[in-house]
């Protein structure tokens, strides 16, 4: 690092790299902070240079990102494949240092495929921000600490093709489909006769089958799955084909569309069926899956619905004994097609199933966060009570709104009121059930009106942040890479 003689700013010592007879690094200039590519060498792809002590210091810009990928490869998502993965979301574009610190330190032997850029749509929409601004973001990241093992970028809850556009655009090779919305939930109590009417009219022609050799294929002898077996009637499977018909029907669309936009390039497909009102039987597990791969649909992972509460930044609330009991099902029906892995959705801060997932998931697993990194940064920022004050008057003023889209079991009721708080006691309120739900589901209001100086006091805090997230995420990620859990690759 010395030997750069670079006297405008502090570089970040992992990101110094040396390619083809040119080196690339990362700075925080000392006169306004902010952070700067840095090139001795060939700098003839990159744009708005400036040079300073013989160096090209460069913005980090998409037309930068672009070209500074070009010459490291590395900084290229690629497919992962059924490997143990995690997704990092990241709402502000500042935790992917904090997520490879933790990794590095729980995971030393890379036994965990990361997915660094992972947002979704709706989230997109909240925050204002572009699936290639994510990208970047996650690249900036990965290339300030050095990472060169592979990592992921999940386009997360796509509905609609027209949804994973900018997503393929930008790169993107893990794709999420969700056709939850095209779900029949009332089918799980209809009348043979409802269900006889409904099945009538599904998409047969996009189903690529009929109802008599669906019947034919599942109702003329048990399933046999080792530990498991599983027998069809008439009930059950058009209770199966009137609820998810319709979304079987859409994510073969989607899939097969997604092939053709993607042009041969190799990527990651996972279903999430995590977002219905019921959990997803077994009996409509094996279904699912057998369908999709007799269309070639070539799923990577699978989000059933499982038993009990899954809801934002808490842990997992219902009987353990009957979650093991509902995964150990799950798991079965996984390995017996052996082409997938298990996906676990609103995954955040879900500790006391981590060590039972890991158990019986045996390493096909991925796990999929999104907003505990946000309340990470959140927790920071309670190192500016006013900031921090105003941040909870607006999440108290906007929960009983932004809550409806959500299943939560908060009460606002129960979230200590600002002026009953010393600002000693703020950081407790990221422990407290009812006031993290409340601070989780109003990220779109609180970036709205405190956006710019909520980042930027992050970034001031950059070191207080990732010590953070790397305290935060050992808990999320050490269960996975004990001697119970091993990778499995594709």
């Amino acid at each position: 690092m010395n030997t750069l003689n670079f006297s405008a700013g502090a570089i970040y010592p992992h990101s110094v790299v040396t390619q083809e007879g040119t080196t690339y690094f990362l700075a925080r200039l000392h006169e306004n902070g902010e952070r700067r590519l840095g090139i001795v060498g060939d700098a003839a792809d990159f744009s708005e240079i400036v040079v300073a002590d013989n160096i090209a210091l460069c913005p980090l810009t998409l037309h930068n990102a672009a070209a500074l990928r070009t010459h490291l490869p590395w900084l290229n998502p690629v497919p992962l494949g059924r490997k143990t993965s995690f997704g990092f979301g990241d709402r502000l574009g500042l935790a992917t240092p904090g997520h490879i610190q933790a990794l590095r330190t729980a995971d030393p032997d890379g036994k965990i495929s990361p997915i660094f850029a992972q947002q979704s749509v709706r989230e997109n929409t909240r925050t204002g921000r572009t699936p290639q601004q994510v990208l970047d973001d996650a690249v900036w990241g990965i290339f300030r600490e050095g990472w060169r093992a592979p990592w992921g970028a999940d386009a997360d809850h796509g509905q609609e093709l027209a949804d994973f556009d900018a997503f393929v655009a930008a790169g993107y090779t893990f794709f999420t489909i969700d056709p939850c919305s095209h779900l029949d939930n009332a089918a799980r109590t209809d009348s043979l006769d409802r269900l006889r009417m409904k099945t009538a009219v599904l998409p047969w022609d996009t189903l690529q089958s009929s109802y008599n050799d669906l019947y034919n294929r599942y109702c003329r002898k048990p399933f046999g799955l080792d530990s498991l077996t599983l027998v069809f009637d008439e009930v059950i499977l058009r209770r199966a084909l009137a609820k998810y018909g319709c979304a079987l029907a859409q994510t073969i669309t989607l899939a097969h569309e997604l092939s053709t936009r993607l042009n041969g390039k190799s990527y990651d497909l996972e279903v999430s069926l995590d977002e219905t009102d019921t959990p997803t039987s077994a009996h409509e597990h094996f279904f699912i899956v057998n369908e999709l791969t007799r269309c070639r649909v070539p799923i990577v992972s699978i989000a059933p619905r499982f038993v009990g509460k899954f809801q934002k930044g808490v842990d997992y609330i219902g009987d353990l004994d009957e979650f093991e009991r509902n995964l150990v099902r799950h798991t079965a029906i996984m390995r017996h097609f052996g082409s997938y892995k298990l996906s676990l959705h609103t995954g955040s801060d879900k500790f006391s199933l981590y060590p039972v997932i890991a158990r019986h998931a045996q390493g096909l697993v991925h796990v999929k966060t999104a907003g505990t990194s946000y309340l990470e940064a959140v927790r920071v920022a309670a190192q500016n009570p006013p900031l921090f004050r105003r941040m909870l008057d607006l999440a108290r003023a906007r929960f009983e709104k932004e809550s409806k889209t959500h299943s939560l079991d908060a009460q606002l009721g129960k979230v200590p009121e600002n002026g009953a708080l010393p600002d000693t006691a703020l950081p407790d309120l990221l422990e407290q059930f009812d006031a993290r739900q409340v601070l989780h589901v109003t990220f779109g209001s609180i970036l709205d009106e405190f956006g710019p100086g909520f980042h930027d006091f992050i970034n001031q805090h950059e070191r207080d942040y990732q010590a953070a997230l790397e305290v935060h995420f050992i808990r999320h990620l050490a269960p996975f890479v004990q001697p119970h859990s091993h990778s499995v690759s594709k």
